[in-house]
């Protein structure tokens, strides 16, 4: 059993982490983490809970125990553990703002990206493709910034001050993102060949192995791409004494969903304009035989072995959920008067995922630190009300109230920018705006509320919010998003005519 529910001991910190105490505390540390570090071959007993891969350290049992509590005694203030990084407001707004702006700028880019490629062939004679667009940009919610979220965390408490355990956290958990996203990928697409079958009544078989071919490479590659950018970021992080919670799980989003839809854009457009039938076929099969290859490094270290048998539910759960979302747009995009529902598209599901998946990470931290895997704190017992997520003072109140106010002035720079580029079929007035805005809030209003029930609710039940609450969370932020900008148009429109 993991111990988490001692606090840690207060003492001076540095840029949010404590430095280094004098020789006889590193020998004491250095002695704990031998009892307690894997290495990447150590395939223990295969009882990890979820929780269990993100502590710092073990909780011991009988004599050690005994012998540690002395230690403890011993050490006092000057121990060398981990305490939580504090931030003011401002610094935690300060900190958010800039990989913000950053990610938001990326779905800009992907926004203006998917109003171009939308008049081309693949998209024009295959249409079930845009059904695949929130399943495929999703795939930063399930895979990266889950990912980010896991490392963040790992930095925080400590679990990745050893070299040899972080490169095996690293290592385990990249293999891992593998497996899901080849997974994943062929299973957005046979969602999308379902969900466009059903209404129309129609299946062409070339259509179907197109799909799968460009689901399955455009999410291997992606995904490949972005989570090395990603442990770049965290480790960047950890040198320069940010807390990756605030600035992780954006940078995860800046360039991800320009990534995905330029790769899935080319790919798509390739296979269908240049190839052979059976080429689709052998770039699919191609993708799909390295799974085994990643499946064996994974299950070398305890932490990826766990979540390669138990983190199937979210990924899956949420590839749904954003397909959903794809037959929303997928259909809206077919009526010529709401076209311009394109390119805002991937910004305000971006934007919503992004700072739920913040907020997400930060619970999730405030709840390794403090509490017992299945105990929550007071404020977070009983029913579940919409103030308990903004209204008070605490670390996580002050997240969400920051993160609530970040959504007009960021929308407003991201809107302005669209009108810039003279992107779009939609001019900026008062009324578009007023719409826009308030469809906006009311995504990020109700992902926050969600957010906070959701992953108190994960960790009462033993599951580790981190690799189980933000394919959900960015999952549905992309069906709330494309379906109260669907409901946005269509008033828009109404009230025209």
């Amino acid at each position: 059993m993991a111990d988490l529910g001692a606090k840690p001991d207060a003492g001076p910190l540095q840029n949010g982490y404590r430095p280094e105490g004098g020789h006889l505390e590193g020998r004491r540390v250095l002695d704990r983490a031998s009892r307690s570090s894997l290495t990447l071959s150590d395939c223990g007993d295969g009882g990890f809970s979820e929780t269990e891969p993100m502590l710092a350290e073990r909780r011991p049992s009988g004599d050690e125990a005994d012998g540690e509590d002395e230690e403890d005694e011993e050490e006092g203030p000057g121990s060398a553990r981990h305490n939580m990084p504090k931030e003011s407001p401002l610094a935690m707004a300060l900190q958010i703002l800039v990989p913000f702006l950053l990610a938001g700028f990326g779905t800009v880019s992907a926004g203006m990206v998917l109003d171009i490629v939308q008049h081309w062939e693949a998209f024009q004679f295959i249409t079930e493709i845009f059904i695949l667009v929130p399943a495929l940009l999703g795939l930063k919610g399930n895979l990266e910034m889950t990912l980010a979220s896991r490392l963040s965390t790992a930095v925080n408490v400590g679990k990745m001050d050893s070299p040899i355990e972080k490169w095996n956290l690293i290592i385990g958990n990249l293999a891992l993102k593998q497996v899901q996203a080849t997974v994943v990928g062929f299973l957005a697409a046979v969602a999308a060949v379902v969900l466009g079958w059903i209404p129309e009544g129609k299946f062409q078989m070339s259509h179907a192995v197109l799909l799968c071919s460009s689901s399955v490479a455009t999410a291997f590659i992606a995904s490949l791409l972005q989570g090395i950018i990603m442990v770049g970021v965290i480790v960047g992080s950890k040198k320069t004494g940010i807390n990756p919670d605030n600035v992780a799980t954006p940078i995860a989003a800046s360039f991800g969903d320009l990534i995905t839809l330029a790769i899935l854009a080319w790919i798509s457009q390739g296979l269908y304009k240049y190839s052979y039938p059976y080429v689709s076929s052998l770039v699919c099969a191609f993708f799909m035989c390295l799974t085994p290859l990643w499946i064996v490094i994974s299950s070398k270290h305890p932490a990826s072995r766990t979540l390669l048998y138990s983190g199937w539910e979210p990924v899956i759960t949420a590839m749904v959920i954003s397909s959903i979302g794809g037959l929303i747009l997928d259909k809206t995009v077919s009526d010529p008067n709401l076209a311009g529902i394109v390119v805002y598209t991937p910004v305000i599901n971006g934007i919503g995922g992004n700072l739920v998946a913040i907020q997400s990470s930060r619970i999730s931290t405030y709840l390794h630190f403090h509490c017992a895997p299945g105990e929550v704190p007071e404020e977070a017992r009983g029913c579940y009300y919409p103030c308990r997520t903004f209204c008070g003072t605490g670390a996580n109140h002050r997240s969400a109230q920051v993160l609530f106010l970040l959504v007009i002035p960021g929308h407003l720079i991201f809107l302005y920018t669209i009108h810039l580029m003279k992107s779009g079929h939609t001019t900026l007035t008062p009324i578009f705006m007023a719409v826009y805005l308030a469809a906006a809030m009311l995504q990020v209003l109700l992902l926050l509320c969600i957010a906070d029930w959701m992953v108190h609710s994960m960790w009462r039940s033993g599951k580790d919010p981190d690799s189980f609450s933000i394919p959900y969370l960015t999952a549905l932020g992309d069906l709330l998003g494309t379906a109260l900008l669907a409901l946005s148009f269509h008033f828009l429109l109404i009230s025209v005519q």
